[in-house]
């Protein structure tokens, strides 16, 4: 079985081969802003590879390692989503098997563990595998990687067996800069048998590379140059999919246990013909593709939700939606299979993979509903999209190709996948513009790439190959305990002393410098610093830098990262700082005091949740600032009323407990073990800090965790008792998708203010229901009334009040709101009605009817139009109505019998254009505005223009 499959690797390496076994990361990049997902198992580790570890972190020990590592290939650069389903071997989620070596084991080593697992664990025949190795690029300066070449033909491989290639095929580089080196493939032949040497990497799918060794002993420097590593390292990668199905005997991936139970739940529920293998553009082809779309995106889907990556509009979660969409589509357009079923298809990816991932068995009925919920949404979205196609098509005329701008709105407004659109268009003999198509997608990608560098900020972080060169230098990384280093006297005040340090590094840019000059941005790297720089979840720290006995030259701090172990402050620089000088540190208290206050409020507010909502409420994310704090949390759906409120009273009991915060470092396999800890999805330093609230850290592993108030692994600055706090007041809750509610919170003063705010608004609403009790007895009235409640309710929702009283705010003035248009509504018809009586009996029976209603608003003048045109059907009409200031509006209806001479709209545009206004509608029915002070001149216009036309 797969199962038996995957845990024979992990315990080959770890039983006989010294490994240390590490989980799979989640398919979200961990502060890897270059990855859409996690897309091979060597990511987690790319700070080792790249030699910018923390040295305090976990990770800063592995040497040998091995795993089995969830990954996603769909968006970014390696996107596999198109080609899923048209064949028999790609997927969107996969399994990446590997095994690593950081400065231990090297090439012969590596060789030789994979030939032992392959064909002695596994017993693949030894003449069914072929192997390559780089065999050098002249130009490049590159030699053979003859020593790999010779451990091979050592093991027994016949060099006919044995494979030269070149830069493309056998050289692995992380980027344009960084580590790279040769790598050596296994490939296995499914039975292309005399002449398959000839075809290993030509894309013959009986042949298919089964594990990759690469061997990383360069690193690529700025000016493309090569240097050897000072320590080698080893990543290997073998597709779990790939492997079982040479072990079961089959070429297709689909045809193994990781997806014929999925496969069969799809025969169950959709009653369509079951799953045959094939291949190509036949109608049981085309079913059998649609069988392999569901299957491989029901597993994406089902592992991403689990993650805590739901469908979006941007980056990732985009990329999700549209995968999503991609299975729905498949699953009613050519399965014709009833909804529901992809969600249903998530028990059955959970029974296959949830023994080796178990987070995916933890919440189904959540992730269920996610797809269901998607699922719903799209099927509407296609309805849409049909009738959208099928407008522009009739208006197209003898245009040719599809407009681009129609098919791009559909993809980013509606979710259509555009292979959807090309079959609905191939379906009507009808092209894409597709070189429109390609310049839109363009725009996009370049429009999608200045968002992120605003949202980030114009100015780059250190990059990790120049932590790396700060490493190998010998750089030390920086001490920052002293950020802990405040104190808390008898009358509540916190003191935050200055620090000093020395210059150990400086860079402009990405580039080492000895000195910054004066009016530069650079990066300064200290011996020791009580900054807090940019983690957990909480914003650095501000304040400022001054040189030891020279305090009129202050060096504004604008952002503090952390790298590798060094803390990285960004400086404006007013004079010439040199490495080596001597700095007195200040931060600026008051943002860190407020940090302080929020950060320990989140972990209070954590708790109550757990307390309101149950014990497996998880954090999904969270943020800190001076000003309010931001916590994601897992929910069945959006917070009731009734649980903010709960919440409410929770906090405030837990603030009003005044209890000390206790704090400590702890080995981090014994912090692990202390019962009702709560951590994030990061790597933690070695030993980790550990924080409690009211329990001591050291009686945690002793007493009872059900009485714990609060203990997590976190590195935050945090206050010394929870007093300070004062208040906590919840000012939002929505939900980012489902089953994630995004909460934002005030505490202190502003926390009261919010409270005073709620009351406030509470008693002008008050008042608000008061004055309506009373029907207004006038249209300008009940006009005023409704603008009012209208502004007053804009104030409610962007108020800063306790999101609990602004939902009863709103509801309160959503009916008022519905009273009072309704009592507008009422008093227009009976405006409209009564004007009409007079318009009709001041003119005969007419075919054109123009003429002036002062004071009336463009609603009565509409309901005029209305009446009139069924009164007199044959008469066309436009009614006018001056208001203050000079500002004319008009509306116009042309009868149906002249609508092919006189278009409404056309008539209302030349009008208000004769004002200097615009106007907009209908052949039908239009209207407009301007400004004029000669009313009967546009009268007369009006009448001209239309009478031309008749």
């Amino acid at each position: 079985s797969a199962a038996s499959v995957r845990d024979t690797f992990l315990r080959f390496f770890t039983e006989q081969q010294q490994h240390r076994e590490v989980r799979s990361a989640p398919v979200i990049p961990r502060a890897d802003p270059s990855l859409l997902f996690v897309n091979a198992g060597m990511n987690q580790f790319k700070p080792l590879i790249l030699g910018s570890v923390d040295p305090r972190s976990e990770m800063a020990g592995y040497r040998r390692v091995v795993n089995s590592q969830k990954c996603m290939r769909a968006g970014g650069k390696h996107n596999d989503l198109e080609d899923v389903g048209r064949d028999l071997y790609h997927h969107t989620f996969f399994e990446m098997l590997g095994n690593w070596s950081f400065g231990d084991f090297f090439k012969e080593e590596a060789c030789s563990m994979a030939w032992e697992l392959l064909t002695e664990k596994y017993g693949i025949p030894p003449d069914r595998l072929y192997v390559t190795y780089f065999g050098g690029d002249p130009g490049a300066g590159l030699p053979a990687d003859s020593e790999t070449r010779d451990v091979w033909l050592s093991l027994g491989l016949p060099s006919e067996r044995v494979l030269p290639f070149g830069l493309d095929c056998n050289f692995w580089e992380m980027g344009e800069t960084g580590p790279c080196g040769p790598c050596t493939e296994i490939h296995y032949d499914h039975g292309v048998g005399e002449g398959a040497a000839a075809q290993v990497n030509a894309g013959n799918p009986g042949l298919v590379e089964l594990w990759n060794l690469v061997f990383m002993q360069y690193h690529r420097e700025a000016d493309s140059s090569l240097q050897p590593l000072p320590r080698y390292s080893v990543d290997t990668g073998m597709g779990l999919e790939r492997l079982v199905a040479v072990l079961q005997g089959t070429t297709s991936n689909y045809d193994t246990d990781l997806f014929t139970p999925i496969l069969d739940t799809i025969h169950q529920r959709s009653g369509a013909q079951r799953y045959g293998g094939l291949v190509g553009s036949s109608p049981a082809a085309s079913l059998d593709t649609a069988y392999r779309v569901l299957a491989d995106h029901a597993r994406a889907l089902t592992v991403c939700i689990a993650d805590g990556l739901y469908p979006g509009m941007s980056g990732a979660p985009l990329v999700l939606r549209r995968i999503l969409r991609r299975a729905v589509r498949f699953s009613a357009e050519v399965l014709r299979a009833p909804a529901g079923l992809l969600a249903s298809l998530v028990p059955s990816v959970a029974e296959t993979l949830g023994a080796a991932y178990p987070e995916l068995k933890q919440d189904m009925n959540q992730i269920m509903d996610v797809i269901e919920e998607g699922e719903t949404a799209f099927l509407s979205s296609l309805v849409r999209g049909r009738r959208v196609i099928d407008r522009t098509l009739r208006k197209m005329g003898d245009r040719e190709s599809f407009p681009a701008d129609v098919a791009w709105s559909l993809h980013r407004s509606l979710g259509f996948p555009l292979d959807l659109v090309g079959l609905m268009l191939d379906e009507k003999a009808v092209t894409m513009d597709t070189e429109g198509l390609e310049r839109l997608a363009k725009e996009e990608a370049e429009h999608s790439r200045g968002a992120a560098m605003a949202e980030t900020g114009a100015e780059p972080e250190l990059d990790p190959h120049t932590v790396s060169e700060l490493h190998r230098a010998r750089v030390p990384t920086t001490d920052d305990s002293p950020k802990y280093a405040y104190t808390l006297d008898a009358h509540g005040k916190y003191a935050f002393p200055s620090g000093q340090a020395t210059v150990l590094a400086l860079s402009l840019g990405q580039r080492l410098v000895q000195e910054v000059g004066p009016g530069q941005r650079g990066f300064v790297i200290l011996d020791r610093t009580n900054f807090y720089s940019e983690q957990g979840g909480q914003s650095c720290d501000q304040g400022f830098l001054v040189r030891e006995g020279q305090q009129d030259v202050v060096l504004p701090v604008l952002d503090v990262r952390v790298a590798g172990g060094f803390v990285i402050h960004r400086v404006l620089v007013p004079e010439c700082l040199r490495v080596g000088e001597r700095l007195e540190l200040f931060v600026d208290q008051a943002q860190r005091l407020g940090c302080m206050v929020k950060h320990t409020a989140t972990h209070l507010l954590m708790a109550a949740l757990c307390r309101v909502l149950g014990p497996r409420t998880q954090q999904r994310g969270s943020h800190v600032a001076a000003q309010r704090l931001r916590l994601d949390v897992s929910v069945k759906g959006p917070l009731t009323d009734g649980q903010l409120a709960e919440l409410d009273a929770a906090v405030q009991a837990l603030i009003g407990r005044d209890e000390e915060v206790h704090t400590a470092e702890l080995p981090l396999q014994r912090a692990l073990q202390i019962a009702g800890l709560r951590k994030a999805n990061e790597v933690y330093l070695d030993p980790v800090r550990v924080v409690s609230i009211g329990t001591p850290v050291e009686q945690l592993h002793s007493s009872d965790w059900a009485q714990h108030t609060s203990v997590e692994l976190c590195c935050g600055t945090h206050l010394l008792r929870t007093g300070l706090i004062q208040d906590l007041v919840i000012v939002s809750e929505r939900q980012l998708a489902k089953g994630i509610s995004r909460l934002i919170a005030v505490t202190g003063q502003e926390a009261k203010q919010a409270r005073a705010l709620g009351s406030a608004l509470c008693e002008e609403v008050d008042s608000l229901c008061e004055r309506s009790q009373t029907a207004p007895a006038s249209l300008p009235v009940a006009q005023r009334q409704a603008k009012d409640i209208g502004r007053l309710t804009d104030v409610v929702d962007g108020a800063t009040v306790p999101q609990r009283e602004r939902r009863q705010l709103q509801q309160r003035l959503r009916a008022l709101q519905q009273v009072a248009n309704n009592r507008v509504r009422r008093l227009e018809d009976q405006a409209a009605a009564v004007e009409l009586r007079v318009v009709l009996a001041q003119s005969p029976d007419q075919v054109l009817l123009v003429d002036m209603i002062p004071g009336q608003p463009v609603t009565v003048l509409g309901k005029m139009v209305k009446l009139l045109s069924v009164e007199r059907p044959h008469c066309s009409v436009m009614l006018l109505s001056s208001h203050p200031g000079g500002k004319v509006v008009c509306v116009c209806g042309v009868a149906q019998d002249l609508q092919n001479s006189l278009s409404a709209v056309d008539w209302a545009l030349a009008v208000c254009a004769g004002m200097g206004g615009n106007a907009g509608g209908s052949a039908h029915t239009a209207k407009g505005v301007g400004s004029s002070s000669n009313l009967e001149e546009v009268i007369q216009m009006a009448v001209q223009y239309a009478r031309s036309r008749m």
